[in-house]
């Protein structure tokens, strides 16, 4: 499929990508051979292909997500010497 000069610099304006002459050129042609090539994997058959989205067999390793009890406030902040107020006191990171 051909894309022409128009059709590149529409995508490229909703991307919001400002393209010079030189890049619509080149893009006009990879983006003509990606379809391309996207319109050959359309024509193979894949009846009774099963979908998949993993194809390594691994699993989830993770454990499972559940609550628990936490630390308390002052669990957390025990091991520190500077607290203000219930809270870590730490440097100002912002300039004012």
């Amino acid at each position: 499929m051909k894309l022409s000069k128009g059709q590149v610099k529409h995508v490229a304006k909703l991307a919001n990508l400002p393209l010079t002459d030189e890049e619509v050129t080149k893009f006009e042609e990879q983006l003509s051979e990606t379809l391309d090539y996207i319109d050959q994997l359309n024509k193979i058959n894949t009846a009774g292909v099963e979908p998949t989205s993993q194809v390594t067999g691994l699993e989830n390793v993770l454990r499972e997500d559940e609550t628990r009890l936490s630390l308390s406030q002052d669990e957390a902040l025990g091991n520190t010497k500077s607290k203000q107020n219930g809270f870590f006191k730490v440097k100002a990171i912002l300039e004012q």
